[in-house]
């Protein structure tokens, strides 16, 4: 049950943050010939996920290095704050006239807006390699070809980004609890294993809903 209930988080993980992978693709390959266009997402987004695998697989390892996973819960919480706040950047491709630059540009871009993915789910997997590699097989397919699906049932549903952001708040501080250098200082407090994770998703959805607030409220300022 409990191997079943990480592998749905892995792949909600994936979802959640991958929103933006298929436009990449699209940016990069819309100038290109319609056969080659197909090339291009097949080939970049292989590539893409072959780079996924080996940034999570490194990032599992480094994990174990000593106030690493404090510093990687820490950075899932800000990722999480920026999900909720609607903060994640967009950034302008120029559109590429060759094959072989559209894959490359795929999978740089891929690779550079990937590196909360990575620790997200890296936290999650918590070191189970059968689990990392089954919920990215998964998951990465429906991301290249579903992911404008995904991205209207959020827009759809709010409720979803909130919900996945407050979860990947409480996996921040199950991951910064976790530190070897961390837990020792906590074992005489049991109860902080449930009430840091706990601070942590609530400070996402507090956080990030004034963040998102603020920001829709400077967008309608600018626009008058």
């Amino acid at each position: 049950m409990d191997w079943a209930v990480a592998l749905f988080s892995i792949i909600t993980v994936n979802l959640l943050l991958s929103g933006d992978n298929a436009l990449v693709i699209a940016l990069a390959s819309r100038k290109l010939a319609h056969e080659q266009q197909r090339k291009a997402i097949f080939w970049g987004g292989a590539g893409a996920i072959g780079l996924r695998i080996l940034l999570t697989f490194a990032a599992i390892f480094l994990l174990q290095i000593p106030y690493l996973q404090l510093i990687g819960g820490l950075a899932l919480l800000w990722i999480a704050i920026k999900l909720l706040a609607g903060e994640e950047s967009h950034e302008e491709l120029e559109a590429k006239n060759s094959l072989g630059d559209a894959i490359k540009t795929i999978i740089v871009a891929d690779m550079v807006m990937s590196i909360d993915n990575v620790i997200a789910i890296a936290a999650v997997a918590k070191g189970n390699i059968t689990l990392l590699v089954v919920g990215l097989a998964i998951s990465i397919p429906i991301i290249i070809w579903g992911s404008k699906v995904i991205n209207a049932l959020m827009e759809r549903w709010p409720i979803i980004i909130t919900i996945g952001a407050a979860f990947l708040g409480w996996t921040a501080g199950e991951m910064a609890t976790s530190d070897k250098k961390i837990m020792p200082l906590l074992e005489p407090y049991p109860w902080t294993h449930w009430a840091i994770p706990a601070a942590f998703a609530v400070s996402v959805v507090i956080v990030g809903s004034i963040l998102s607030k603020s920001k829709q409220a400077n967008q309608e300022k600018n626009d008058l």
